[in-house]
């Protein structure tokens, strides 16, 4: 009897249109995380005016407010700033746990034997430093923006609000944790967006690690230098 087996066309291209799927959602994935980073090192940056005292540091939360008057209404651009950036976070959201769900279905049992390269803590913990991460700038945007939850209320300074959340130990810490695994997310982050984009092969991966540790280091140290003065009394 001949048997007569039929491949289906569609078939045929699932694994070509699953890469290209794959490669498109690795690039939004990159491109969310540059715009995001470019974002961070601004605010690190307007963080540490803190330094300059009470004055200086509500003037530029003031202009912040005010980018591009009289041109445009007050707020304007630091609306589209909003918009941008949580585009951006609904476009890196989306690609993580779509690409994640994606390798899953690829592989729907785990491997009977581990395999002998070790994978980086910050590797194996991106997705949950992602969440936790998240919820923090939630948090964040209630204490220190909006003033929802910080003890000075919502009709006090930036700047008292600033010296009010982190004079309380325990919002530190939490800041303190939430920030140390971003430095880790952004140290596999930044390896992973230049594999993503063709920027590293195997001769620039050592060169291109060292930058992403360092980066990543700095940017965290340059957040956690005004909680930590705050709570031990040089800001005050």
């Amino acid at each position: 009897m001949l048997v007569v087996t039929v491949t289906d066309s569609a078939q045929r291209r699932t694994p070509k249109a699953a890469k290209t799927s794959s490669v498109f959602k690795k690039v939004v994935m990159a491109v969310s995380g540059i715009i995001l980073v470019l974002y961070l090192i601004a605010h690190m940056i307007g963080n540490l005016k803190a330094f300059t005292g009470r004055e200086s540091f509500n003037h530029y939360s003031e202009w912040i407010r005010t980018i591009g008057e009289p041109a445009v209404p007050a707020q304007t651009t630091l609306w589209i700033i909003r918009v941008v950036l949580l585009a951006a976070v609904v476009a890196h959201i989306w690609a993580a746990v779509t690409l994640w769900r994606q390798a899953k279905r690829a592989r729907p049992q785990g491997y009977v034997t581990k395999k002998a390269v070790a994978q980086s803590y910050a590797s194996r913990t991106m997705r949950w430093g992602g969440v936790i991460i998240f919820f923090f700038v939630i948090y964040h945007i209630l204490d220190l923006t909006v003033g929802a939850v910080n003890p000075d209320g919502t009709g006090s300074t930036p700047y008292d609000r600033l010296v009010a959340g982190f004079s309380n130990p325990f919002v530190t810490a939490f800041y303190v944790i939430a920030l140390l695994l971003l430095g880790m997310h952004l140290r596999h982050g930044i390896w992973s967006a230049t594999q993503t984009l063709g920027q590293s092969n195997r001769r620039r991966e050592v060169t291109v690690n060292a930058f992403a540790i360092v980066f990543a280091s700095l940017l965290t140290l340059g957040f956690l230098l005004v909680p930590f003065s705050v709570l031990f009394g040089l800001i005050d």
